[in-house]
């Protein structure tokens, strides 16, 4: 891996208007490094701030005065706090993708997903190989039958394809890295399991960056290299995985560990990917 981190966030802080002309600290002095290649979790319980954090990083908060960003996002040399939106749309558009949690709210419902996914490829490709690398990348996020998928509509897919339909179109702008929140979180168990492993599969063949955020240290376990903890807008710890489930040093972690602990009775097919073969 590089030296030079691939994103690099320090001091991050975003206040959001709450209404009545009164505000909250959303995130507060968040440090946080991504190496290329590296698989990076941020873990939290709801209203910890870790999705604010990521749509600060990506340039999707609202536009508004009353959202304000404070200290620096840097990607590679290019620093985004402040930065002017044609900056952010080449950002998004060549280099950050973003897997969300609802595909329904991204995918277009009146466009044949194959055609979503070709749209996402890099221009000056000839249509036959367009359609080759569509179907490569639906493959790639574990869609075994991607001619017949790519000619449905998003309606026609369960909520575990049109999640693999995400992941697909990430890949396919060939980018430096995956921001990936809550990925799965909508999905039962097995389909989570399933999806989570064209993830960890798709980014291990491309060497992309990925940047995962989620409630659940169970699905860290198996795809994060490192691991950030969020609380009440702050990091609280971080480590490498085998620090953080082993040697917990924060009473919040230790509190998400035990949850992980009691429902791993009852949930034996959680994804634990390839971590130990990484190490």
């Amino acid at each position: 891996m590089s030296e030079t981190p691939l994103l690099s966030v320090h001091g991050l802080s975003v206040t959001l208007p709450t209404g009545r002309k009164q505000s909250v600290d959303a995130v507060r002095r968040v440090d946080l490094t991504v190496m290329a290649g590296e698989r990076v979790g941020i873990v939290g319980e709801s209203g910890s701030g870790k999705s604010v954090s990521v749509r600060a990083m990506s340039g999707l908060l609202p536009e508004s005065p009353l959202v304000r960003v404070g200290g620096s996002i840097r990607f590679r040399d290019t620093e985004l706090v402040g930065a002017s939106r044609s900056v952010w749309d080449d950002i998004r558009s060549k280099r950050i993708a973003m897997i969300f949690q609802d595909p329904s709210s991204f995918l277009n419902p009146t466009m044949k997903v194959g055609r979503q996914v070709r749209e996402a490829l890099l221009k000056g490709r000839s249509t036959d190989r367009s359609w080759a690398e569509t179907h490569r990348f639906m493959t790639l996020a574990g869609l075994s039958d991607p001619a017949t998928v790519a000619d449905r509509y998003p309606f026609e897919l369960s909520g575990g394809m049109r999640q693999r339909i995400l992941i697909a179109i990430a890949l396919a702008k060939a980018p430096e890295i995956i921001i990936a929140d809550e990925p799965t979180t909508a999905l039962d168990a097995t389909v989570q399991r399933r999806v989570l492993k064209s993830l960890d599969e798709s980014v291990s063949q491309l060497d992309t960056a990925l940047l995962l955020i989620t409630h659940d240290l169970a699905v860290v376990a198996g795809l994060c290299d490192r691991v950030y903890v969020m609380y009440r807008g702050e990091i609280v710890e971080s480590g490498n995985t085998d620090q953080i489930f082993y040697e917990p040093q924060h009473a919040y972690t230790k509190e998400l560990l035990r949850c992980v602990t009691s429902l791993s009775d009852s949930t034996p097919d959680l994804y634990v990917g390839d971590y130990a073969s990484r190490r």
